[in-house]
């Protein structure tokens, strides 16, 4: 269950946009900033084969400028814990 967080920066007068495209993905949750030209958005996907698939789907948004990783939490231990050594 690999979760992610990125800050979203829309292309130029495109915010609205892409907070509509980023909500009809499957997968997806889009929080636009009240003052800032930037999307915060969380990816809760149920196994990295998904995640891949969802990455690729939004790197091809056309109203995506920049997708910068925030935060990532793979759950691919193997033991039980989170998988950090």
């Amino acid at each position: 269950m690999p979760i992610f967080s990125y800050l979203a920066i829309p292309r130029n007068g495109a915010k609205e946009n892409l907070c509509a495209e980023l909500a009809a993905l499957e997968y997806c949750r889009a929080m636009p900033a009240d003052n800032h030209d930037v999307v915060i958005l969380v990816t809760d996907t149920p196994d990295q084969t998904t995640e891949e698939e969802l990455h690729e789907t939004l790197t091809k948004l056309q109203s995506l400028q920049s997708l910068s990783l925030a935060f990532g939490y793979g759950g691919y231990g193997g033991d039980g814990g989170d998988g950090l050594r």
